[in-house]
């Protein structure tokens, strides 16, 4: 999915960050999904996960993970040269699941021009 997200970007960032935020165009798999920030600021403009919606807006220094913080391991994924794809491990609420209950999750976090990106998966 990563890939898709990546080309989806590329090819109108408008769009596509108003389809991972909708879930729609197949950018939401059951607990899969997109997210995306800005690599300025580190503000979260796009997450799939509607557990998660609070966080549009929200930047890397507070983004935290249930125990453990992913804002700035993610953030800092996403540095790296566009193309390279970095794999984060924090703790996330999964789709669906009660707001208490968080989940070890792995991402996939690239760069795609002016954005990071990332999707994951939960163990």
């Amino acid at each position: 999915m990563l890939d898709k997200v990546v080309a989806a970007v590329k090819a109108d960032k408008t769009k596509a960050l108003d389809m991972f935020n909708k879930g729609e165009g197949g950018f939401r798999d059951r607990e899969l999904y997109p997210f995306c920030f800005n690599l300025s600021d580190g503000k979260v403009v796009a997450i799939g996960n509607p557990n998660t919606k609070g966080l549009l807006g929200l930047d890397r220094d507070i983004l935290k993970g249930g125990p453990k913080g992913f804002g700035l391991d993610v953030y800092a994924a996403a540095q790296k040269p566009e193309g390279e794809i970095t794999e984060v491990s924090y703790l996330s609420l999964k789709p669906g699941d009660d707001p208490k209950d968080w989940a070890p999750k792995v991402s996939f976090v690239t760069r795609v021009g002016d954005l990071g990106c990332g999707v994951g998966y939960y163990k």
